[in-house]
């Protein structure tokens, strides 16, 4: 039996505004749940009905197999971290992570214990003397995360907690957050519409578009096996890119670009004057020549060298896309640009549904 059981989970508000189409999800204890997509789609919101502080439209949440829509938050056990860190301005870092336990009438020996084992786990044993805003931002997100953990609760929630931090401190955060779920082994879902947070932190993802969850799958699944045209334009950075066209005679062209797409899709002739959608991630390109590959001819337009890799932006025809190279092979500007996508690595989707074609 799942711990955390979602049957057909709606929200809909008092002015019709549907929010949540029947969310379906089992998580099994001690997962790492990631829920992502653009604002808007639904994922805080069905945090906030796993948290209790959102009623339920219809449907079931079952906790261990029992139904748990009409519990308040105290009664499912579940600790929520805030994308606002929500702490007391007034009380030092120990007090605000001791706060929970002290309203539960912990004694003060075990509360000294347990806030100074959770200060060492998120490195914050030299702070907790000071107030919130003597802290970094990073500092007051632990101390946020240290008032969750240290009530040693069966959920922890996360709604976008890195959002306020900078690049660098979300680099280290996410480090720091894996850490505590390995520690604590604590059955955790986390919203964010960063997919590489997404896909850095999750054993499943559960990626949402306008209401409806589009795919629910590992972050390998999600990478190189997306149902349709939006998870897999989602997830990956740069994004898949995208060649629309129309097939005739089995050949989708663009530009000077003819493709044979009978080589990849034996049903090809189903397809005959209808859209499809050719996509390709930019890193699964190779710049020499190999062996089942398409050939394109494109015109090299700008280059960003980031280090160790290269994004190069190129037009095929009328057609625009991104590539991902070595930064030894940037090319120079304004110049044709031959490629190969192997056929391994190209994926196709029907131009009408955007779902997939297997």
């Amino acid at each position: 039996m799942a711990y955390l059981t979602l049957k057909n989970i709606n929200k809909i508000y008092p002015n019709g505004f549907h929010a949540v189409h029947n969310f379906n999800l089992e998580i099994e204890k001690g997962e790492f749940i990631v829920f992502v997509g653009p604002s808007g789609c639904g994922k805080s919101t069905t945090l906030r009905m796993i948290a209790g502080l959102e009623d339920i439209s219809s449907g079931e949440f079952l906790i261990n197999g029992k139904r748990a829509n009409e519990w308040g938050p105290r009664e499912r056990e579940i600790a929520m971290v805030f994308q606002s860190y929500a702490l007391y301005p007034q009380m030092t870092v120990y007090d605000n992570i001791a706060f929970g336990l002290t309203l539960q009438g912990v004694d003060d020996e075990v509360i000294d214990e347990r806030v100074k084992k959770t200060a060492a786990i998120l490195g914050l044993t030299d702070y907790l003397d000071r107030l919130p805003r003597a802290l970094s931002g990073g500092q007051r997100q632990r101390v946020a995360i240290g008032r969750a953990i240290i009530r040693k609760v069966g959920v922890f929630l996360m709604d976008e907690p890195l959002s306020n931090l900078d690049a660098k401190q979300r680099v280290t955060m996410r480090y720091e957050i894996a850490q505590i779920h390995q520690e604590t082994d604590a059955t955790t879902i986390y919203v964010t519409h960063d997919q590489t947070e997404a896909m850095t932190l999750a054993d499943r993802i559960v990626v949402m578009k306008d209401g409806y969850v589009q795919q629910i799958g590992t972050p390998y699944e999600l990478y190189f096996k997306p149902v349709n045209v939006f998870v897999a334009g989602f997830i990956g950075e740069p994004p898949m890119n995208f060649v629309r066209g129309e097939v005739h005679h089995g050949v989708l062209q663009f530009g000077e670009n003819k493709l044979d797409l009978s080589c990849k899709l034996k049903n090809i002739a189903d397809y005959e004057g209808k859209e499809i959608v050719f996509g390709f991630r930019p890193e699964a390109i190779h710049l020499r020549e190999t062996e089942d590959a398409y050939l394109i001819h494109s015109q090299v337009e700008l280059t960003e060298m980031l280090g160790d890799n290269t994004n190069i932006y190129i037009t095929t025809g009328d057609k625009q896309a991104i590539l991902k190279v070595d930064s030894h092979d940037t090319p120079e500007t304004d110049v044709p640009l031959d490629f190969y996508i192997p056929l391994e690595s190209v994926y196709l989707f029907d131009g009408e549904t955007e779902n997939v074609i297997e």
